[in-house]
């Protein structure tokens, strides 16, 4: 095992505690006091960081964790990000009609994933947004490999299937 230090290898993780900690609550504010939360949680356990496997897995959980304690306690439905962050570069289109139903195909997906159950939210976040395997998202999660591939593939085709139903729903 390698010496873990808080500094080198804990620190750097704070921006992706970060995004995983927003797709979970919503809320930037949120996520931003999950993350501190997970800092203190895992410097508080420092005398256990020489027994684990991956100090990124166990600051990863503990996130995770943290954000699905605070999203229960909440007991509300989170808007979906905010809406108007929209800083993509627009320039494969110089038509406006185009770049403004662009703009709405990105943020019904974003809708959709923020409206995916937990687990399925999550294992789509992890997968599709932070490249994480299925392996350390099943170590993250503290499930099967078996059941991230399923959450992945329920939540892809529920994503399908509600964006065809609103995109055809006007023809």
């Amino acid at each position: 095992m390698k010496k873990i230090s808080f500094r080198n290898d804990i620190l750097p993780l704070k921006n992706e505690l970060y995004r995983l900690a927003l797709r979970i609550t919503l809320n930037p504010a949120e996520a931003e006091d999950v993350v501190q939360e997970t800092m203190i949680k895992v410097w508080n356990r420092r005398d256990r960081w020489e027994e684990l496997d991956s100090i990124e897995a166990f600051c990863l959980t503990i996130c995770r964790n943290i954000a699905v304690d605070k999203t229960r306690k909440a007991e509300n439905q989170n808007p979906s990000l905010d809406e108007g962050s929209d800083t993509a570069d627009h320039s494969y289109s110089s038509n406006p009609e185009e770049q403004a139903m662009q703009r709405d195909r990105i943020a019904l997906v974003r809708q959709l994933i923020d409206n995916l159950p937990e687990k399925q939210r999550s294992c789509m976040q992890l997968r599709e947004f932070e490249g994480k395997s299925y392996k350390e998202i099943a170590q993250i999660l503290e499930v099967t490999e078996e059941q991230v591939k399923i959450n992945i593939f329920r939540a892809r085709q529920q994503i399908k299937q509600q964006f065809i139903k609103t995109e055809n729903y006007g023809l």
